[in-house]
């Protein structure tokens, strides 16, 4: 459900590094998620850009990234632009305590995408079945999960998708952008 929670992983930082793939999310709306997660108290507020998960943090080992960047570049090759909508929101309790803002169009594109990105050198298992969303409060008390909730429950954003963004976690935790891929694909 929410295999998307950035945190610092220990590891030796010469041989590995935590890598994400996300379909970012633009302004306005990126601002407007990062002001509600600040506003409810999650910690992840300005630390984790708002985004919709392709490929969840993911440890690998630094030989790999070539082949790793090779596999992505492919990937966005083979998919197209797309349109995605959000609207609404939907919560994972009480399996997990988060709050999202639901993918309304864009959702089969995601899921095409987060598949191809999760074989070859980035194949894995989830720990729970891929469900595209944008995260707008994790981890919080249950009255600021509400707030957040039923504040964005009337949010509609459309915007086109025109690449996806590799994200590299640093020592501190923060994430920086990698790379990011054009999706020059032809229509599907």
């Amino acid at each position: 459900m929410n295999d998307d929670t950035f945190v610092p992983r220990s590891r030796s930082a010469a041989r590995t590094a935590v890598l994400g793939v996300v379909v970012p999310i633009p302004e306005p709306w990126s601002q407007l998620f990062v002001d509600w997660r600040a506003k409810v108290g999650d910690p992840q507020a300005n630390s984790v850009p708002p985004h919709v998960t392709l490929l969840p943090p993911t440890e690998v080992p630094v030989a790999h990234r070539p082949a790793i960047s090779e596999h992505l570049a492919e990937v966005a090759r083979t998919h197209p632009p797309f349109d995605m909508h959000l609207s609404g929101t939907g919560t994972f309790a009480p399996v997990s305590a988060v709050v999202f803002v639901a993918v309304a169009r864009g959702i089969g594109n995601c899921e095409l995408i987060a598949n191809d990105v999760r074989r070859g050198p980035l194949a894995r298992s989830l720990s729970y079945p891929y469900h595209p969303h944008v995260t707008v409060a994790h981890d919080v008390p249950g009255d600021m999960l509400d707030l957040v909730y039923c504040g964005l429950s009337d949010l509609s954003a459309e915007f086109r998708v025109e690449h996806f963004t590799e994200f590299e976690q640093a020592p501190d935790g923060a994430w920086v952008i990698a790379r990011e891929y054009p999706l020059t694909g032809p229509p599907h």
